[in-house]
Formats: structure tokens, C-alpha cells, sequence
């Protein structure tokens, strides 16, 4: 069966290929000639989640699944969220995302975070969501050079290390990406589509 992830991030295609490509031919939005970016408006993970595999969908009539992620920061009344890649800036520079979250936790003590990734997956003309959150803190300064994004500030409870100080292999088998992907493999063995 043909399953269309709706990303342009080949890393992406490449990591869900490798965890589910045993069953599904997996393809990539450049796959299937879609070069556009996708919208993201909504106002929250789950919805942007939604609103991509939705749109792709409607487009080719396909089975479908998108993910969205986002850093949510209680001090920051979980700020940015839904926003995380764009949070400086519509250029998405991950550098000065790091460096406004460090200036606007200047002075907090509480600094608890999570990483939430929500998959959206259309299958059958039917809709389901799997979530996947990874609690830690943010840190005063970046450290290390593996990962992306807000990687160097995170460290997940029960660590001591930064998502960018361990490799991309470690970080795959605890991520909030890696939980929410797992339960979308194991509702897809279950399924048996």
C-alpha cells in the first residue's frame, strides 16, 4: 500500500522509511511532484498536524500522514509551541530561535519544557492522531552539535546530556518524534491495512 508522508524533509522520509517501509511503499510530497510548501496557521500542533495530511488528502486522494512538532516552555506560557520553527522569524534560523528562548527565560528559575510531536494519519478516508511529548528542562547555554533546532538547550528528564550531545541513533529510540511514530507503527501492524 502507497503512503504518502506530507514532507519535503528528506531526513524525514528517510527516518519513517526505515520504520515502516516494510509494509508501505512510502513516498515523499517531491515523490508525487508537490514542490509547494504546505500552510501552517493553525494554532496548535495537533491542528497544523491535521490541517497538512488534510490538505494533501484533498489534493491527490491519497493516504496520508504528516507530523508536527513543537517546544512548549511553562514559563513561556508554552511559548513557542505551534511556532517553534518560525519563532524569530519567518526564515526559520534555529540559532536566533535559541536565542530568543534564552533571552525570554532570562531570570525564570522554572525552566521545565517538553517536546510534543503530533502524526496526523488519513488511511481509508478516516483521521487518526498519535502523540508523542518528551518532558525535560532548557538549559542557560547551547551545548553540542548533533541534533537541530532547539536540540543544544533541551535535556530530557533523566539525562544529562542535550538532544545535541547524543547521537541521532539514541536520540531516535527516545524522541518525542520516536514515541509518536511508534504508536502510529503499532496501530498500523494492528490495523493490518
Amino acid at each position: 500500500m502507497e503512503l504518502i508522508i506530507a514532507s519535503h524533509n528528506e531526513n524525514k522520509v528517510l527516518e519513517f522509511k526505515k520504520k515502516i517501509g516494510k509494509n508501505f511503499l512510502i513516498k515523499s510530497l517531491s515523490d508525487i511532484g508537490f514542490i509547494e510548501d504546505i500552510p501552517e496557521n493553525e494554532d496548535t500542533i495537533k491542528k497544523n498536524a491535521i490541517f497538512k495530511s488534510n490538505y494533501i488528502h484533498k489534493k491527490y486522494n491519497c493516504n496520508v500522514f504528516s507530523d508536527d512538532t513543537g517546544l512548549e516552555i511553562q514559563a513561556l506560557n508554552n511559548e513557542p509551541g505551534v511556532r517553534s520553527a518560525r519563532y524569530s522569524g519567518e526564515n526559520k534560523d534555529s540559532f536566533k530561535n535559541i536565542e530568543l528562548v534564552l533571552k525570554k527565560l532570562k531570570g525564570f528559575s522554572n525552566r521545565k519544557a517538553r517536546f510534543k510531536t503530533v502524526i496526523s494519519l488519513i488511511i481509508d478516508n478516516k483521521n487518526y492522531c498519535f502523540e508523542g511529548v518528551v518532558n525535560g528542562t532548557i538549559i542557560d547555554k547551547p551545548k553540542g552539535d548533533s541534533g537541530f533546532g532547539y536540540d543544544p538547550i533541551f535535556v530530557a528528564n533523566d539525562m544529562n546530556k542535550t538532544f545535541a550531545e547524543i547521537s541521532l541513533e539514541e536520540k531516535n529510540k527516545i524522541s518525542h518524534r520516536a514515541i509518536a511514530t511508534n504508536k502510529l507503527i503499532d496501530f498500523i501492524n494492528k490495523k493490518r491495512f
